[in-house]
């Protein structure tokens, strides 16, 4: 199993990278048998066809480089350290989880020490990391400039992280210092829609991804969109659901038209 896989723009390349760390759901066979079998046959933190609702991407002329490990084998978005986050109470998976977003355990047995961590990090974190570091510089090269977009979607309601249900849709860029103030309003504005309700920098402001590559003064900037499943799936949250994902696509379609058009000023 590749570590990653990478789509090509179909249209005139943009300055934009989309990054889909969360939609993998792969799991070698040394951890799975590790792991209770239900979460291994349903890894419910899992951001479940993200890359299908975000698949016009390349016809923008957009990049997409998105995981097939599941994030219950490594979390891309988190320190390689395991420094926490945020600070506010709320259930942290780990670097390497080892409960779900609810601190259900995930492992029967075997949990990984030190060593096993630092293992994955070196197998599987450092390559998809140096990967969009490689394709943002050539962008860079290219065009001046990068915007890296890093997806993610969510359970409406997950009461490991808070008790309320979330936003349709969370804006983040570390409190204004991953990208540029333009490029950070473009995308807030062209989210503002009747129908479904954003947020900005909270209760996301942006993981590990956004935080690292977002550089402005440097000409790369980074975003992450997290946004409910319910947005693009069934009342379960466990089926796509085309109709009510058609809506939302237009919506993000509309963001990343608006950014291209910010971008090539």
């Amino acid at each position: 199993m590749e570590l990653f896989h990478i789509t090509q723009p179909t249209a005139t390349k943009v300055p934009i990278i989309l990054s889909v760390p969360h939609a993998g759901t792969y799991f070698p066979e040394e951890i799975a048998t590790r792991l209770h079998s239900d979460k291994v046959q349903n890894p419910d933190d899992t951001d479940w066809y993200i890359d299908k609702l975000y698949d016009f991407a390349p016809s923008l002329g957009i990049t997409v480089i998105k995981a097939n490990y599941s994030r219950w084998v490594i979390d891309l978005n988190r320190d390689p350290e395991s420094k926490p986050l945020y600070t506010d109470g709320r259930v942290i998976t780990g670097l390497v989880p080892l409960t779900n977003f609810n601190g259900e355990p995930l492992y029967q047995s075997g949990e990984p020490d030190e060593h096993e961590i630092a293992e994955r990090v070196h197998k599987y974190y450092i390559e998809y990391h140096e990967q969009i570091e490689k394709l943002l510089e050539q962008t860079k090269t290219e065009f001046g400039k990068a915007l890296l977009f890093d997806a993610h979607s969510i359970r409406k309601v997950v009461p490991g992280i808070q008790e309320e249900a979330f936003p349709d849709l969370i804006l983040g860029d570390n409190d204004g210092k991953s990208a540029s103030e333009e490029i950070i309003n473009t995308a807030w504005e062209a989210l503002q829609n009747d129908r479904f309700k954003a947020e900005h920098n909270h209760p996301f402001k942006g993981g590990q991804i956004t935080r690292s590559f977002g550089k402005p003064e440097s000409n790369i900037h980074a975003l992450q969109l997290e946004m409910a499943k319910t947005n693009y799936m069934d009342a379960s949250e466990t089926k796509y659901d085309e109709q009510n994902a058609a809506q939302i696509r237009q919506i993000l379609k509309t963001v990343f038209e608006q950014l291209i058009k910010t971008l090539q000023a």
